[in-house]
């Protein structure tokens, strides 16, 4: 039986494809990881069968991410913060308080984000061959080197869509004794174009910042060759359990029963909610330039009014961006936002508009694991967010290397501003400067 496809509207417009099987007792909701299509994957035997497999034991939520699928296909393919934005939508639309998070490769990337900042709504999470960065680094050698990329980039600009499209050794649900049609597969996800925006979004994504943050309990699964990256991937984790599985040839979870048995034991456990003590936060601190010569420059009565034109300035871009104001000292602005992009934007808009005031304001931006003190996000990402704003120059916002790696694909454009101490602050910190466009 192939489950009904509804719909759920989001704030922009944009219509996402959901669909709901199985009666529990608990919520998995599964995030596709490259190809995916609500309506036409029940025709894939592997995936078909998977699925059913989860549904054994939950009641399984599907989505097509915006852009592909049954989704709106006429909008840009979504970065991190939508998608996560998008899943908080289709759990709405189907009464799902605290799911299970579930994906495999690069489909786990949102739900790290969106365990990290709504913890309150999340049960646990499972990530099959765990990718939370697809490009190697100095500090993640588990990652494809830049022949690798390009190749696979190449193929999907000159294949996808067609039967010379075959990505069976890599894709999550192969298999040996299954022909999979990947280029049928891939018409029904998403046009090239679309496809290779996707690609170039993940290639610049690393959610390993997001994941210190996670106080659920997460199940990494993968082949015992990749033991070396889950020790290392555990290590960023608070509560993290692994399951490794023999074999050398490439992940098909299909082949792999025991992958269904190991995420059935993990979310049998009964958990009680986590004590939130720590939330994943954007923060975001801004002032006046020039602030002591301006008041000097005015009359008592001439600052107050100043100040009170900024400030309702600032607070009205806040709303717009879905910021909350914690603290407002002088002519400076604290702030927190749940999205990295949306405190960018909102930054950048203020520097903006402030010009009719004829004042220029500074930003910097920071996302880490803040401390919840009476309510409000504290701790030493806060200061490092007020730190990166002492370095900003008139009318920059200035951000931190874990904000650029979240907003890959959200359109912005970033200049390396170096380096740099940060007063109090452990480590030397690699700074962008947003350009604005």
């Amino acid at each position: 039986m192939v489950p009904d496809t509804r719909y759920a509207k989001t704030v922009d417009g944009a219509y996402i494809a959901y669909q709901t099987i199985g009666d529990g007792p608990v919520d998995i909701v599964w995030q596709f990881e490259w190809i995916g299509n609500v309506d036409t994957i029940w025709e894939h035997r592997p995936s078909a069968e998977w699925f059913r497999g989860l549904a054994s034991f939950s009641r399984l939520i599907l989505h097509d991410r915006r852009g592909t699928g049954s989704s709106s296909r006429n909008v840009d393919p979504p970065n991190l913060e939508t998608r996560v934005a998008d899943l908080e939508l289709v759990l709405d639309a189907v009464g799902s308080e605290r799911p299970v998070l579930g994906g495999a490769l690069e489909g786990g990337a949102p739900n790290i984000l969106f365990a990290a900042t709504v913890p309150e709504r999340v049960h646990s999470v499972f990530w099959w061959y765990p990718a939370p960065r697809t490009a190697w680094a100095a500090d993640y050698p588990f990652g494809a080197n830049d022949a690798f990329l390009k190749r696979a980039q190449q193929d999907t600009i000159e294949n996808w869509g067609t039967a010379a499209y075959d990505i069976g050794d890599l894709y999550a649900f192969g298999s040996k004794s299954d022909a999979a049609p990947w280029g049928w597969l891939s018409r029904q996800t998403a046009t090239p174009d679309v496809a290779v925006e996707m690609d170039r979004i993940y290639n610049q994504t690393d959610v390993r910042g997001a994941m210190p943050a996670i106080t659920a309990p997460v199940l990494l699964l993968a082949r015992e060759r990749d033991r070396e990256a889950l020790i290392y991937l555990a290590t960023l984790l608070r509560q993290p359990l692994t399951q490794l599985f023999p074999g050398e040839q490439a992940l098909k979870i299909d082949e792999q029963p025991a992958v269904l048995d190991a995420i059935r034991r993990f979310v049998g456990i009964d958990l009680a909610p986590p004590e939130l003590d720590t939330i994943l936060s954007t923060v975001l601190f801004t002032d006046i330039v020039g602030s002591t010569e301006k008041q000097a420059a005015l009359s008592d009565r001439g600052w107050k009014d100043l100040l009170e034109r900024h400030h309702a300035l600032v607070r009205a871009m806040l709303e717009r961006w879905r910021g909350m104001e914690n603290d407002t000292a002088g002519d400076g602005f604290y702030a927190t936002f749940d999205g990295p992009a949306r405190a960018i934007r909102c930054a950048l808009e203020v520097a903006e508009r402030v010009g009719d005031l004829g004042i220029e304001i500074r930003a910097g931006i920071h996302t880490g694991e803040c401390e919840l003190i009476d309510g409000k996000a504290g701790g030493i990402s806060v200061t490092t967010g007020a730190r990166i704003s002492t370095l900003a120059g008139p009318s920059q916002v200035l951000i931190s290397q874990t904000v650029k790696d979240l907003v890959a694909g959200s359109g912005l454009t970033f200049e390396d501003a170096g380096e740099h101490e940060l007063k109090g602050v452990p480590d030397r910190w690699r700074l962008y400067r947003v350009i604005q466009s």
